[in-house]
């Protein structure tokens, strides 16, 4: 089923029910990678363009009660909503609105709680959230 195509500026907005991530707070713009498709003049977003380049690097987070910051990164499992399934550049799909789909906040260092014993860590290694993707793009669809 053909979806609107993303675009550079269009966004992804991730959706963690737990933790705090500060870089997360509001939705995340894209960068489309294409150098031959534009919408609007802009480039068109492909596989690979669904993980804005800031997003890419550990992330700080806390969760209540554990409030020294630890780090964190952040995983994306884009469904088949998500991808041109007929259309490609470049030999990569294409990216749609498609469907909300899966994330993972992965822990690499645990956020603490401070305590008179001592620091506790974050006992939660995997914390699962959601993500949708934002357009502006209203003519230009694919599938």
């Amino acid at each position: 089923m053909a979806d609107f195509v993303l675009r550079t500026a269009d966004l992804i907005e991730v959706t963690l029910p737990g933790p705090v991530v500060p870089e997360l707070v509001a939705p995340v713009p894209l960068t489309g990678s294409s150098t031959d498709v534009t919408v609007g003049g802009l480039p068109v977003c492909v596989q690979g363009d669904e993980l804005p380049v800031e997003l890419r690097d550990p992330l700080l987070y806390t969760q209540p009660p554990f409030t020294v910051p630890g780090t964190g990164t952040l995983t994306l499992t884009l469904l088949p909503e998500n991808l041109t399934q007929q259309v490609s550049n470049g030999g990569k799909p294409l990216l749609l609105v498609g469907a909300t789909f899966p994330v993972v906040f992965t822990v690499e260092t645990p956020a603490t709680q401070p305590t008179p014993a001592g620091p506790v860590p974050d006992p939660e290694a995997v914390k699962p959230g959601t993500a949708r993707f934002i357009t502006t793009n209203v003519t230009v669809t694919a599938g």
